[in-house]
């Protein structure tokens, strides 16, 4: 979970609605009729719920980068080395950095290093000498991503 996407989208959302909110009161609310306000009100809530909604779906997508490095990368896997665990997140997973052994196929194998947040309930998955799938960038080798 990006945290600070989420963040930024909220302001920004919250930001664009108080200046919906301020010309709806300060000049739009003289010229309509009395009866629609609640409406309005009913309206603009509704607005602001579903802007952040998208917002949070929007957030909440890869990087433009990860999506395509999972479109365009070469799928090789990881040879589990070492694991070290760095500090609790806080949806209760474990970040944790991997020493890995990187295969491709056409290439020779290389040593690499990845953090990663390893949730609970995939811990046993990255223990030492367990064996992953990866993609990696065909212009940078150093550029991985670890498939679920």
């Amino acid at each position: 979970m990006n945290h600070q996407r989420i963040v930024r989208t909220v302001c920004f959302i919250t930001a664009g609605y108080v200046i919906v909110l301020a010309v709806w009161l300060g000049w739009l609310i003289e010229h309509t009729p009395e009866a629609t306000i609640p409406y309005q009100i009913m309206g603009l809530v509704a607005a602001f719920g579903s802007a952040l909604g998208f917002g949070m779906m929007a957030a909440e997508r890869p990087c433009r980068a990860d999506r395509q490095l999972a479109r365009r990368g070469l799928e090789g896997w990881a040879s589990i080395e070492r694991v070290t665990p760095l500090r609790r997140t806080p949806d209760n997973g474990e970040l944790t950095e991997l020493d890995l052994r990187l295969t491709v196929p056409g290439s020779e194998s290389y040593s690499g290093r990845v953090v990663y947040e390893v949730r609970r309930e995939e811990a046993t998955r990255f223990v030492p000498g367990e064996t992953i799938t990866i993609l990696v960038d065909p212009n940078n080798r150093d550029r991985i991503m670890l498939c679920p």
